[in-house]
C-alpha cells in the first residue's frame, strides 16, 4: 500500500446477521495508515463486538469507536449480563485492551491531509426531545409511539443503571462531553463521531416519525458550530447519505440490516471517506 492515508468511517454493522458479518470480514484499508471510525451498533452480544473490533484493529492503523444503542443492550442469552453504565465500562475496558480509542480516552489527532484535526468519539444517548409533531412531553411522545406500534427495543433492553432513566444518563453524558470538547485547543478543528445525529433534521425523512425520539437530543443542535466541526459522522438511522448544516457535512455511514442494504445500489460495506473528502465539501449549503 502506498496511497495517502484516509480517515474512513462506517457504522451499524449489526454482525448478528451472517451477511453483515461477511461484510465486516471483507473490510480492508487502502493505505497502511488509514484510520477507521466506527459510529456504533457493531453488534449486540459482547463477544461479537470483541470479534469485530479485534479484526478491524488488526487491519487499520487506528480504530475509533463510539457506542451505539445495540452495544448497550443486555440481550437474553449473552453471557455478559451487565447493565447500563457497567456494561459500557466493560466495553471500554475491552477496547483499551485491543488499543481501540473510545469516548473515555484522550481524543486522537489526525495528522493526515487537512490535519491536524481532533477526532472526538462521543457517547451522548438521547433524551426524548425529538418528539412527534403535536406532542410536548416524553409521556405523550411515548404514548404516540406505542399507539403507532413503533417502539424502540431500547425500552426493553437498554437499561440506564445506575441512573433513574435514559434521559438522566444522557444529561450526565452531555455535561461530561461538553466539558471535554470545550477543553480542546480552540485552534484545532474537529471531526465529531456520534451514533446519533447531533441535529434533528436528518430524522425528518424517517418513515415512522415516532422513532425520532430515540435518535438524539436537541441540546447538541449547535455543537457542530461551537466545536469547529470539519465533519460530523453518525449512524443509527440506516439512511446513508451526506447532508449539510451551516456548511458542515453530516455523513451518515450506516450499513443497516440485510433487508435494507439489499434495496440500495452499490457495495453495502463501502467505507465512507471523511478526510480529505468531507473537508473538500465543507462550506456547501
Amino acid at each position: 500500500m502506498s496511497t495517502a492515508p484516509r480517515l474512513l468511517a462506517i457504522s451499524d454493522l449489526h454482525i448478528g446477521h451472517p451477511e453483515n458479518r461477511e461484510i465486516v470480514e471483507r473490510l480492508r484499508p487502502a493505505a497502511d495508515r488509514d484510520w477507521l471510525l466506527l459510529a456504533g451498533d457493531v453488534g449486540e452480544r459482547f463477544e461479537d463486538v470483541e470479534w469485530a473490533l479485534t479484526l478491524l484493529r488488526d487491519r487499520f492503523a487506528t480504530v475509533v469507536w463510539s457506542p451505539g444503542n445495540h452495544e448497550l443492550w443486555t440481550p437474553p442469552g449473552d453471557p455478559v449480563q451487565l447493565r447500563g453504565e457497567a456494561r459500557y465500562q466493560r466495553l471500554v475496558e475491552m477496547c483499551r485492551r485491543l488499543d481501540v480509542r473510545t469516548p473515555e480516552d484522550p481524543y486522537p489527532v489526525w495528522e493526515g491531509e487537512h490535519g491536524p484535526v481532533v477526532v472526538a468519539p462521543l457517547f451522548l444517548l438521547y433524551d426524548y426531545t425529538f418528539r412527534p409533531v403535536g406532542t410536548s412531553s416524553k409521556e405523550a411522545a411515548l404514548a404516540r409511539a406505542y399507539d403507532a406500534g413503533v417502539v424502540c427495543t431500547d425500552e426493553m433492553l437498554l437499561h440506564p443503571d445506575p441512573y433513574p432513566s435514559r434521559e438522566a444518563w444522557c444529561r450526565a453524558r452531555l455535561a461530561l462531553t461538553e466539558a471535554r470538547l470545550s477543553a480542546v485547543d480552540p485552534a484545532l478543528p474537529t471531526v465529531l463521531v456520534n451514533h446519533y445525529p447531533l441535529v434533528r433534521e436528518p430524522t425528518r425523512v424517517l418513515r415512522y416519525p415516532e422513532f425520532a425520539q430515540w435518535c438524539g437530543t436537541e441540546r447538541t443542535a449547535d455543537w457542530h458550530r461551537r466545536f469547529r466541526a470539519t465533519a460530523v459522522v453518525y449512524g443509527h438511522l440506516h439512511i446513508p447519505r451526506t447532508t449539510y448544516y451551516d456548511g458542515v457535512p453530516f455523513v451518515e455511514v450506516s450499513v443497516g440490516y440485510p433487508r435494507e442494504w439489499r434495496q440500495r445500489p452499490g457495495d453495502p460495506g463501502r467505507l465512507r471517506e471523511i478526510l480529505p473528502a468531507a473537508a473538500l465539501g465543507a462550506g456547501r449549503r
